[in-house]
């Protein structure tokens, strides 16, 4: 017994050695993982500004805020899962930038342009149906929903798409990790540009001759992408697709009903603007980190560096740690900005104190759903022989939209906020 007893501390120092010896032997992926987080962290912030600042038109337009959650994570799904494929494609050998027909950068390209226009129309239908459902007041018409789904939608996929490509060929140059980078800046761009074109697009809609014209041209070009996605594309991008459209169905979802939850809760969240600052870089970073754990998950299944296995093996369990090591400080760093820029802001807001608990408090909770969801949905796909870049980012972004701000709000009722 005493023998077993003492030979526990020396296993756990053995343990710690080996963790240390693969973090120092990450570090570049870790610093290159850290900035991407820190600079994505800033952009979120720039959403939660705009959020905070348009209670008016929420006001308004009864409705809008059940998309607004649906349409900003539907960036994240599927130009985070694009990011996931190039990093893979990278890892293997396989990933050239260039747009020649065929190859795995154009392939992707059109899977963008496709999914964004067939995926904002649909998120139109399933925030009027969820918004009549959950709403005690009448909300927005359909076809008001479509003009600002498919317009903002459209405008920032076409940026995002430009930043996901972009940084895809730096990454190729530069031998930066792109697995470890690619889902926080693209999930950042996806939220800081989402907000603005869907507001913009508010004005669009406010104008009832232009909203008839734009609700028929967006409803034309969703059935044009789905007709050439159908019949005209090529097989690569067809089973993309094919592959991500049930998630690319049923993801959504989750987003509907947390912005149903953020509807559900406007009175409260109106008269403490400083939470709606918190809420989108609370749950962008926290789609941002299940984000590299599947993506570097999916890369080491791929390539055999482990296996798809009901039981974490070592490389799973490190890339574990270091998500929960990176996700205490930009939780922490999240409540700290949000203090500072409520107040400096003029805001309403808990004291500072709160928001940095809050946020800490609210993280541990989504943390452990971060590395369980992350994991399984990774081994899942792939021992059913599917792609894991297509389902892993898109289910763990989305499944972490509706988690963490479920997260945030129970945690300030708690407290006491709300």
């Amino acid at each position: 017994m005493a023998e077993r007893l003492g030979a526990a501390p020396a296993r756990l120092a053995r343990r710690a050695r080996r963790l240390f010896g693969y973090w120092r032997s990450e570090r570049r992926t870790l610093r290159q993982g850290a900035v991407a987080l820190v600079l994505s962290t800033c952009a979120g912030f720039v959403a939660g500004l705009v959020l905070g600042s348009i209670t008016g038109t929420l006001e308004k337009l009864p409705g809008l805020l059940v998309l607004i959650p649906a349409s900003v994570g539907m960036r994240g799904t599927i130009f985070g899962a694009m990011g996931a494929r190039f990093g893979t494609g990278v890892a293997a050998g396989i990933f050239e930038p260039t747009l020649r027909r065929g190859s795995l950068l154009a392939r992707n390209v059109v899977v963008g342009i496709l999914s964004s226009l067939l995926t904002s129309f649909y998120l139109a239908a399933v925030a009027k149906l969820v918004a009549s459902a959950f709403a005690d007041e009448v909300v927005i018409s359909f076809w008001d929903l479509v003009t600002i789904s498919v317009v903002g939608g459209v405008v920032a996929s076409v940026i995002v798409l430009v930043v996901t490509v972009v940084l895809a060929v730096q990454s190729f140059r530069r031998g930066w990790d792109l697995d470890a980078v690619s889902t926080p800046v693209v999930t950042a761009i996806g939220d800081m540009v989402t907000l603005p074109a869907l507001f913009l697009a508010t004005f669009v809609a406010r104008n009832d001759a232009l909203n008839a014209v734009a609700g028929a041209l967006c409803t034309g070009a969703a059935l044009g992408a789905l007709a050439w996605a159908i019949l005209r594309s090529a097989p690569g991008v067809k089973r993309t697709l094919l592959e991500m459209a049930g998630v690319g169905a049923l993801a959504p979802l989750l987003d509907v009903f947390a912005g149903a939850l953020l509807e559900a809760h406007r009175t409260e969240l109106d008269a403490i603007p400083g939470i709606l600052i918190l809420i989108p870089p609370f749950v962008s970073q926290a789609g941002a980190l299940g984000g590299i754990l599947s993506s570097r998950l999916s890369s080491k299944l791929q390539l055999g560096v482990i296996t798809p296995r009901g039981r974490p093996e070592r490389p799973a369990l490190v890339d574990a740690t270091t998500v929960v090591t990176l996700g205490l400080v930009v939780f922490t760093a999240i409540g700290a900005i949000t203090a500072l820029l409520a107040s400096f802001t003029g805001v309403a807001r808990p004291s500072a104190g709160t928001m940095v608990g809050g946020a800490v408090l609210a993280g541990l909770l989504v943390l452990p759903v971060t590395l369980g969801v992350g994991y399984y949905v990774a081994v899942l796909t792939t021992r059913f022989g599917l792609d894991p870049d297509n389902h892993g980012v898109p289910t763990i972004t989305s499944t972490l939209d509706l988690t963490g701000v479920a997260a945030v709000l129970f945690v300030m009722s708690i407290l006491g906020v709300t």
